[in-house]
């Protein structure tokens, strides 16, 4: 399948109602986001299977790929475009050999060998990170960006950074052959997430020139 990571958005529903949280979304699609991946740590399985889909019923609106966090049973339930399994999920191969080759399998790794390892199980993509603190995560472990950039030099596969970025602090990442950007908070808590996408996507693109 093909995809852009250039723009990766990753939902927090916490603190919000469910139509502003949807509002919230659909805002940042209209703002240029790419790939979306929803995650949710405290919902029941019905819960989380019922908000995904209705947040796919909107993704599909802007043909943007729909990734759900941890959990294959959801994406499978509503047939999403991938899923997103970090170190303590599913292993990678395991997943890969239920959702089928069809289907974006992304992993989030903090070293090279890591990285790797991930390819080889049949990751699409890497989440990368956290660069920066953040705010989403209590365990916060940071990557330096010499990481970063020797698991972009080391793997074929698209690389994202992740972790506390934002429109104003995409500096660090100079230089670096990342994909994309990965943004929780910048979007979410956003006066305006079609705003704040569309300034994050600009800053991506005037980094890479």
């Amino acid at each position: 399948m093909d995809f852009s990571t250039k723009l990766y958005f990753i939902t927090d529903s916490s603190n919000y109602e469910e139509d502003e949280f949807l509002a919230r979304v659909e805002s940042a699609l209209q703002g240029g986001v790419t790939i979306m991946q929803l995650r949710e740590k405290n919902k029941t399985t019905r819960e989380y299977i019922d908000l995904a889909q209705k947040v796919h019923e909107i993704t599909k609106k802007y043909n943007v790929p729909l990734i759900i966090d941890d959990r294959v049973d959801v994406m499978l339930a509503v047939d999403a475009e991938g899923v997103h399994v970090g170190a303590e999920d599913m292993p990678l191969s395991m997943a890969r050999k239920i959702i089928g080759k069809d289907k974006i399998l992304g992993a989030t790794t903090k070293t090279v060998p890591a990285a790797k390892a991930a390819v080889s199980a049949g990751a699409d993509y890497l989440g990368v990170g956290a660069i920066y603190p953040t705010t989403t995560k209590v365990k916060t472990i940071l990557t330096s960006t010499e990481t970063l950039n020797d698991i972009c030099n080391t793997v074929s596969i698209p690389v994202n950074a992740i972790g506390g970025l934002n429109a104003d602090n995409l500096d660090v990442l100079k230089g670096i052959d990342i994909a994309g950007v990965c943004a929780v908070s910048a979007i979410m808590k956003a006066d305006s997430p079609k705003a704040a996408a569309a300034g994050l996507l600009k800053a991506f693109e005037r980094m890479q020139g």
